[in-house]
């Protein structure tokens, strides 16, 4: 019973990563089927509301129970797959993904509820076979990519997601013991900082994402992104203010909890930003002075990045057994540079099957020490008992940071691209500056890593708490 339980846990869980980098092959097709020039709001829909819910849905699940939570959104996930799925146009499918983006929180809670469903034994083995399973999705998920999109086209895609969002239905219901509520008084819904959060992310998202058409300095720009600032700014006066805030600024007061979250959201931000660019560039056709994309089809990308995949992995399996022992701090720097190297040689060599599969094992380096550090860091920075709602702020900020990341690379991707028959379409200068810019981010966010304060290996959590040195 307790194998259908971790299947149970772990089927929703790298469903999420599976249904990314699935969605991620697919854009090229959607974007050229639908003639559209907004593909960013593709990923963004769904990112931009899972970030918006997730701390609502965290609290809902304190009040109900984490099993009961975990079935509803993954209703109102299976609700918005079939949308998309049947969209008879780009705005319906935005709003399919939209509403999917309720299932985003259901890996944080199937993480919590391997604590309460296993002995302290059992958990730690659980989460770590949860969370192997990533290796599988990153190996065989662009293979499956392939067979889909090469096959059967993105409608076959959108309806994989559909069957098996559908299975993750059917095992949390059958498999999935019911776990007890936390609290059922003492615990309050901000739905005022809720919409301000939601309504400062979004404006800001599109005001980035329409830089690139109204110009960076037009009314129009200036105002949602201003607006969008200024509504943060209130947000955060008002989580100081409230009996019971989204955020709780007393923990972020704290210097290891602040720095960690800003370097390590930042890190994943940046590089969240430039998966979806890799994806395009591979499968965006070659029209000479329309389009500068390769051609591939999807297996063949598959293929191409099978060795970056495998470096990947290992890279970020010997750096999670180091972390626990040495300074988290130097596998982050080093990670961050390295990336960024790739990305640079990225800038300049990515024009053929050979130079993206060389190039990218350089990038996945990087990608792989970042990955496996900066979860480990967050641990380091908090209390066990604070664990929770770190992992809840730390993917809120997370999500404001990789939803302005994204559409900023949209739009740079943009500025150098064509539009025929309302298709928006990228010329080589585009990818240069994307990978340019994302490699200046990484070593912007480098310098942030200095903030961060000498953190207790995991390996010695009983020491005490954080230090500030």
């Amino acid at each position: 019973m307790a194998a259908l339980i971790v299947l149970a846990l772990l089927w929703p869980t790298q469903l999420l990563t599976l249904i990314a980098l699935v969605g991620g092959s697919a854009q090229a097709q959607i974007a050229m089927h639908f003639h559209t020039t907004q593909i960013a709001w593709f990923a963004l829909a769904t990112g931009v509301v899972g970030t918006l819910v997730t701390p609502y849905v965290m609290k809902a699940a304190d009040i109900f129970g984490r099993r009961t939570v975990m079935i509803a959104i993954t209703v109102l996930g299976l609700i918005g797959d079939v949308i998309a799925a049947v969209a008879p146009t780009f705005g319906v499918m935005i709003a399919g993904r939209a509403i999917a983006g309720f299932y985003a929180p259901i890996s944080i809670l199937a993480y919590a509820a391997i604590r309460e469903l296993f002995p302290p034994k059992q958990a730690a083995t659980a989460s770590s076979i949860v969370a192997s399973g990533v290796g599988l999705v990153a190996i065989g998920g662009p293979f499956l990519s392939g067979w889909l999109l090469d096959d059967f086209g993105f409608r076959g895609a959108l309806w994989s997601f559909v069957i098996a969002t559908a299975i993750g239905l059917l095992l949390l219901i059958f498999f999935m013991p019911s776990t007890p509520p936390i609290a059922r008084t003492d615990v309050h819904m901000d739905w005022i900082g809720g919409l301000l959060l939601g309504g400062s992310v979004t404006a800001i998202t599109y005001g980035v994402g329409k830089g690139s058409d109204w110009g960076w300095t037009s009314t129009g720009t200036l105002a949602f992104m201003v607006g969008g600032a200024l509504g943060l700014v209130v947000f955060v006066i008002s989580q100081a203010r409230v009996a019971h805030p989204m955020v709780p600024l007393g923990m972020l007061k704290r210097r290891p909890v602040w720095s960690v979250f800003l370097t390590t959201a930042a890190a994943l931000g940046v590089l969240s930003a430039v998966g979806p660019i890799l994806q395009l560039l591979p499968l965006y056709p070659d029209i000479p002075g329309v389009s500068d994309g390769l051609g591939f089809s999807v297996t063949h990308n598959a293929v191409i990045g099978l060795p970056a995949n495998i470096l990947m992995l290992a890279t970020g399996a010997a750096t999670g057994f180091a972390v626990r022992r040495i300074d988290s701090r130097l596998p982050l720097r080093a990670g961050l540079v390295v990336a960024a190297i790739g990305l640079l040689l990225l800038a300049s060599y990515h024009y053929s099957a050979a130079q993206l599969a060389v190039v990218s094992m350089v990038f996945s380096v990087g990608y792989g020490m970042v990955i496996s550090t900066v979860y480990v860091m967050i641990m380091e920075a908090v209390e066990p008992e604070e664990q929770g709602i770190a992992n809840m702020v730390q993917g809120l900020v997370l999500g404001i940071i990789a939803s302005v990341a994204i559409a900023a690379s949209y739009a740079i991707l943009a500025r150098d691209g064509t539009v025929v028959q309302g298709t928006q379409f990228y010329l080589d200068q585009g990818y240069v500056n994307v990978f340019r810019w994302a490699a200046v981010a990484l070593l912007l966010v480098l310098l942030t890593t200095f903030l961060v304060p000498r953190l207790r290996p995991v390996a010695q959590m009983d020491a005490g708490p954080p230090t500030e040195e």
